[in-house]
């Protein structure tokens, strides 16, 4: 007997399981047929899982402890069996910006503390002019990129939501959000940064991996008490993802990857965007050739293991990012959130 499972996913390089899973066939190798649906936001995603809408769903990892926390929303709790990447995301500037930072830089730009204090000098040169502060942006507010975006400021002494603004844009809008000047710089996760490269508006900074590496970032959630009603279903579509798993890491798949990942239904962007970022050679603008990132998202089975301590950094950046005060009993329900015990193999 044939499951039918619906799920949501926005457009990015990560969601690439989940349409490999139902593009190489393996959801149906699995007993399941797999409709993907595409979001326009993380907001919209979330609120259609929360309401059974979606069986499950490529989602942030910080969204779904929120969710399961009821911070900045209604609480649903939720479950995690399976992550679905590390890593995978950059921030990006305005060439004009870029340029800029470049001037206030006192060594070198690829050193994340160096193109902080440099941004710093900035942000202290437009205040003393009268100027408008600067405006960056996250895909969503309780993300990994919201976080990492923190921590970068951080090492300045910069503040997100003080010393610059701080607006949410859902990924497919940042190339434009930047192109009409809404924001200077954005963190989001591929392919989003090389296409504002490509289109000669954006400059990358830093890759996240350059902050924080093997950051969590998507997982697959299911609200948690599915997890405990469905196992069967889980199961088969956690089976279903490890075999694009395994498939999405042979280096010789790379142009069929490509290829499915810009369908007009999944990400809608050119082939020849997507496959250096596949292959980890990235755009980085302002006349600098592609860098090569090694292990720039990850997709390999050990990187799909929930792990509950990713909750623990989760929670920090949350708390450093002044969306919670902390307590033992929060940590306790964000860590169950990860579920390792339905991980092939188990919690060992």
């Amino acid at each position: 007997m044939t499951l039918h499972l619906r799920v949501g996913f926005m457009p990015l390089v990560d969601c690439a399981l989940v349409v490999l899973a139902k593009d190489e066939g393996f959801a149906e190798a699995e007993g399941l047929n797999l409709e993907l649906v595409r979001e326009v936001s993380w907001s919209n995603l979330r609120d259609k899982l929360n309401v059974r809408l979606f069986d499950a769903a490529h989602m942030l990892g910080p969204a779904a402890i929120a969710a399961t926390l009821g911070i900045g929303g209604v609480r649903v709790p939720m479950a995690v069996p399976l992550a679905l990447n590390l890593d995978g995301a950059a921030i990006t500037v305005s060439v004009r910006r870029y340029e800029e930072l470049a001037k206030f830089a006192d060594g070198d730009m690829t050193e994340t503390a160096v193109s902080a204090r440099a941004l710093a000098a900035m942000v202290a040169r437009r205040k003393a002019s009268g100027l408008p502060p600067l405006t960056f942006a996250a895909v969503f507010g309780f993300s990994s990129h919201t976080y990492l975006l923190c921590e970068w400021l951080a090492k300045a002494g910069l503040v997100l939501g003080k010393d610059i603004r701080f607006e949410v844009v859902p990924p497919p809008q940042t190339v434009e959000a930047l192109t009409s000047g809404r924001v200077d710089g954005f963190c989001a996760g591929a392919p989003w940064n090389a296409a504002a490269v490509s289109t000669g508006v954006g400059a990358m900074v830093h890759t996240g991996a350059d902050l924080h590496r093997d950051c969590p970032d998507k997982v697959l959630a299911w609200q948690a008490d599915d997890v405990e009603r469905r196992p069967a279903a889980v199961r088969k579509l956690t089976a279903a993802i490890l075999r694009a798993s395994e498939w999405a890491c042979d280096p010789a798949n790379i142009p069929r990857f490509a290829m499915h990942l810009s369908a007009p239904d999944r990400l809608a962007l050119p082939v020849d965007l997507l496959e250096p970022v596949l292959q980890f050679s990235l755009l980085q603008g302002a006349g600098r050739p592609p860098r090569q990132v090694e292990r720039f998202i990850r997709f390999d089975r050990a990187a799909l293991r929930p792990v509950p301590d990713h909750a623990d950094w989760i929670l920090a950046g949350m708390e450093n990012a002044g969306q919670i005060i902390r307590t033992p009993e929060m940590s306790q329900q964000a860590r169950a959130v990860f579920r390792p015990d339905y991980f092939p193999g188990g919690s060992d």
